[in-house]
């Protein structure tokens, strides 16, 4: 235990001093964008100019960005597909002159999984100047953070397979695998990340946060996992506590006796904390989180885009009272932003300009193959667009799928907000309904009708046309699937299609002329989400530390699952 603390110390304490540092050359990138981005983009170039992909996009006579736009297409992944094959299989110098550290699979949540290199000098970018600048920006906000306390951490070891190189191929994010160094960090004991199945490891995860009365941290890669977890301590609240009084893990909970001899050794009986915590959930859940850990700061994920449901229900029910800090914008691909105004809302991030080199497409011309794109230092505030990137691992002027606003400038960098994937609209009429706006209309016809939402997606008739054996409509629709809280009743409509009608005027122009017909809504019966993530953890790639619920269902399987778990039909 003494150990322990001590190594914690020296790593709260070492990472802290790097973001002050880090934090003071980030001040100093954002005053010429334009200059550090020019040394970024040629850093790339230099470093891959004698590469077989180098060779042939002529790197050697690019002297500058104006150069790279007219040797360099847009590109999108299948254009790397046959590049990384042949990285996979061995093959050396092809995008990169460095080899692969791990080859990073991508969620899939809005499409086909993606696999992409990623050099160890991109995670080392990664954690200097992002995780190391926001240790400085959460100390300076929340400076009652203590070096002694401990986070708890829900984040879960990956089954990783091996690339015919040896190279391991499987998800990127933070996972114990990544993150041995500083596991002694997280409240729970390190064989907790022995467990490989996710409820088990949730529930241990559970256990040692609760028995940690001075917990500091709740922390997850995204806010639904946040979610998950605080309804999962719901329903195994009962046995956590009588876990924590009586010493002991649950013969209950499946795990190897080994891992449970060795987390046993962690436990001991505590009857007065036990007592503590039924106290603290007699008086309901709302704001249990505060009344469980005392001297909780924060708690740190990612609550914008798709997110944001997630993290507007853990400030009104479980987390209320409570600041909810969104660190970093950051993908597969790398680091892209940094939130370095932890306490404001709603969560923004400034463009990281020695991480990536950034391009921008007015959404307006997104449809376009080869569009025109403006630099980092020519986007306009309040403007929306698709971002383009070139990172350290051999993506050049890469189309990802992810679209942002600017909403304003440090010093002269841009400051976005996310707002959706590309690849998570709606769309059968050319109408392209986005992420963002369908879900301003589900939530505000759910705030109108007075219900509480768990969750909620959708899917186009076409989808739904090939899995139901009903007949199809006469004009093409959407279909949406809601779960509410356990034991609601719907007592007034869900006026999800007049909300988007209001919203959206092309939308609303489709469904007057009767090309789009009325919305179909359901409501699902209670667990569906959480039995939605297992089927789609379990027939995909994802991991459970990247699993987003997908939106908008693009996948058969998915959308048979989903329509057998319908309990009502309200339209």
């Amino acid at each position: 235990m003494v150990f322990s603390a001590v190594d914690r110390y020296i790593t709260v304490s070492g990472v802290s001093w790097l973001g002050w540092y880090m934090r003071r050359k980030l001040e100093d990138s954002t005053k010429d964008v334009k200059a550090a981005q020019h040394e970024t983009l040629m850093e790339r170039i230099k470093e891959n100019a004698d590469t077989e992909y180098g060779q042939r996009f002529m790197f050697k006579d690019i002297k500058g960005r104006d150069d790279f736009i007219k040797f360099h297409p847009l590109t999108r992944y299948p254009h790397y597909e046959p590049y990384i094959d042949r990285m996979m299989k061995g093959e050396m110098n092809i995008l990169t002159k460095d080899q692969p550290v791990i080859f990073a699979v991508t969620s899939g949540t809005s499409g086909k999984s993606s696999v992409l290199p990623m050099l160890k000098k991109q995670q080392g970018t990664f954690f200097t100047q992002g995780i190391a600048i926001i240790y400085d920006c959460m100390r300076n906000a929340f400076p009652e953070t203590g070096s002694q306390q401990k986070d708890m951490k829900f984040f879960y070891t990956p089954r990783l397979r091996t690339s015919e190189c040896g190279i391991p191929v499987g998800p990127n994010s933070s996972s114990p695998a990544n993150s041995k160094r500083i596991l002694s960090m997280y409240s729970t004991p390190k064989a907790g990340y022995d467990i490989l199945s996710e409820p088990e490891a949730l529930y241990i995860h559970l256990l040692f946060g609760l028995k940690d009365k001075n917990l500091g941290i709740i922390e997850a890669n995204f806010a639904s996992l946040v979610y998950s977890a605080f309804r999962a301590l719901d329903t195994n609240w009962d046995s956590l506590v009588t876990d924590i009084e009586k010493g002991n893990v649950s013969d209950g909970i499946e795990i190897e006796e080994s891992v449970r001899k060795e987390l046993n050794k962690s436990m001991s009986p505590d009857p007065k904390r036990a007592a503590e915590l039924r106290e603290a959930r007699e008086q309901g859940v709302t704001g249990l989180a505060h009344r469980v850990w005392p001297k909780l700061n924060f708690v740190m994920t990612a609550d914008s885009g798709t997110f944001e449901l997630y993290g507007n229900r853990l400030r009104e029910i479980y987390c209320k009272g409570t600041p909810i800090y969104s660190p970093l914008y950051a993908a597969s691909e790398g680091l892209l932003g940094i939130n370095i105004w932890p306490k404001e809302r709603p969560s923004r991030y400034l463009l990281a300009p020695r991480s990536m080199f950034f391009e921008f497409i007015p959404v307006q011309n997104c449809e376009e193959e080869q569009p025109k794109t403006l630099f980092l230092d020519e986007v306009e505030v309040d403007q929306v667009y698709e971002l383009v990137i070139t990172n350290a691992s051999g993506l050049y002027r890469y189309r990802f799928g992810d679209v942002v606003k600017v909403v304003g400038h440090h010093n002269t960098c841009p400051v976005i907000e996310f707002q959706y994937r590309q690849g998570q609209f709606l769309n059968v009429r050319g109408e392209k309904t986005s992420e963002n706006y369908f879900y301003q209309a589900v939530n505000s016809a759910i705030l109108k009708s007075g219900l509480n939402m768990v969750d909620y997606c959708c899917t186009e008739s076409l989808m739904v046309d090939q899995v139901s054996k009903d007949k199809p409509a006469a004009a093409p629709c959407y279909h949406v699937f809601i779960e509410l809280e356990k034991d609601e009743k719907v007592t007034a409509k869900v006026q999800i299609d007049e909300e988007l009608k209001a919203l959206s005027y092309v939308y609303a122009s489709f469904r007057r002329k009767g090309s789009i017909g009325p919305m179909k809504v359901y409501i699902v019966k209670p667990g569906t989400f959480a039995e939605l993530r297992s089927f789609m953890i379990e027939t995909t790639t994802g991991s459970p530390n990247q699993y987003k619920v997908p939106r908008v269902l693009k996948k058969p399987e998915a959308v048979k699952f989903i329509m057998d778990k319908i309990d009502v039909c309200l339209l």
